[in-house]
């Protein structure tokens, strides 16, 4: 049986978030059932020729910002060209942002489309815009995400796929001595090490982390906070409020900002638990990669976190912005070690539950269904 043809339209370049690693996953494992993934980027970057080495068929045509609107039509009208060469069955928009090309192209050639949202959607115009152009349906990462989308109008049919995570890379640093990687990243040899990871964002929570610290080490005076993350380029003056922060609290000698690390496994394998504090996040892949090294994790109370982990059975929950609740749960697991311990190997058991493959098999069956003519 020949396989349909899928344009994926993705709207950047380089690796700058979660979506970008779920579709490198799609296109690392998501062939050979069923679909010929065709990738069609209207942003030029890495991500571009590590896609083409891949063997997937790779095409740049690019768009231009939002206001440049001759140069978007110009797009539209390629990609609708590229999808009717193509003799495509289905055109994907991989984000909000990429819907905005992808359904008018998919509209020109005639052929259906289907997008994902990637993010928690928002009441602003592309959100709702959209969603407004003509979908068979809407991928979504969790059921805070379905949701969400489903009070933005018109409704249209969801499928919920969970994304996943490259579990052989942590896995393959489970071995490695914790105090040896101490060692080599400069990190303090003895106490507890409390470890949050992603980029400087507010919504992310490195603020309450930080003031979680002064209740840490009233019990464990040597716990140390280590902060693993570059700079948000639109959020610029983050990183010196958390630095104030932390001169305020006077913890100059208790976190350290590790900035943007190539290398997370590593950094990761040297917490004794991690931290992920965000407010209503879409999914939390970290939250998997942390699970999969077997470390405890307290995880925010909303968003797709809370459909990862079974409180006191796999991790903790905290809600997002209670400094007073993230200590008390980073305590529990330092005052007991024997929960900690299993939590960590529960975690470990869980992570298995999404994989990049088990998540490209199920983007991949939900693309046949939205690609099947409508009755």
């Amino acid at each position: 049986m020949t396989d349909l043809r899928v344009l994926v339209v993705m709207p950047l370049g380089e690796q700058l978030g979660g979506g970008e690693m779920m579709f490198r996953h799609l296109m690392q494992h998501g062939r050979g059932r069923g679909v010929e993934w065709i990738a069609a980027f209207t942003k030029d970057g890495p991500m571009v020729a590590e896609t083409r080495a891949l063997g997937v068929e790779t095409h740049l045509i690019e768009a231009g910002r939002m206001r440049e609107l001759p140069r978007r039509w110009r797009a539209t009208r390629a990609l609708a060209s590229l999808a009717r060469e193509r003799q495509v069955s289905l055109v994907l928009g991989w984000m909000a942002s990429a819907q905005l090309l992808a359904g008018p192209a998919a509209w020109l050639a005639d052929i259906p489309c289907a997008w994902y949202q990637v993010g928690l959607p928002r009441p602003d115009w592309l959100d709702r815009v959209a969603t407004w152009l003509p979908a068979r349906g809407i991928l979504v990462l969790s059921r805070e995400v379905a949701v969400a989308q489903a009070h933005v109008a018109p409704r249209r049919p969801q499928h919920l796929v969970y994304p996943g995570a490259s579990l052989e890379r942590f896995e393959a640093v489970r071995g490695e001595s914790p105090g040896a990687l101490r060692a080599q990243f400069g990190l303090p040899a003895q106490g507890p090490l409390i470890g949050i990871v992603g980029r400087l964002q507010r919504w992310k929570g490195m603020h309450t982390a930080i003031a979680a610290m002064p209740e840490v080490r009233k019990r464990h005076p040597d716990a140390h906070l280590v902060i693993v993350g570059g700079r948000h380029d639109p959020e610029p003056l983050y990183e010196e409020t958390l630095r104030t922060l932390v001169r305020r609290l006077g913890l100059e000698a208790a976190v350290t900002f590790a900035g943007f690390q190539a290398d997370v496994p590593r950094w990761m394998q040297t917490m004794d638990v991690i931290v992920h504090a965000s407010d209503h996040e879409p999914f939390g892949i970290v939250v998997v990669e942390a699970m999969a090294l077997g470390k405890p994790v307290v995880a925010g109370a909303d968003g797709g976190p809370a459909e990862i982990i079974t409180p006191g059975q796999d991790g903790l929950l905290a809600a997002y912005g209670d400094a007073g609740a993230l200590a008390r749960a980073v305590l529990r697991f330092l005052d007991d070690p024997a929960l900690a311990a299993h939590c960590g190997a529960a975690a470990r058991r869980r992570a298995l539950d999404f994989s990049a493959e088990r998540y490209a098999h199920g983007v991949t069956d939900a693309v046949l269904s939205f690609a099947m003519p409508e009755a």
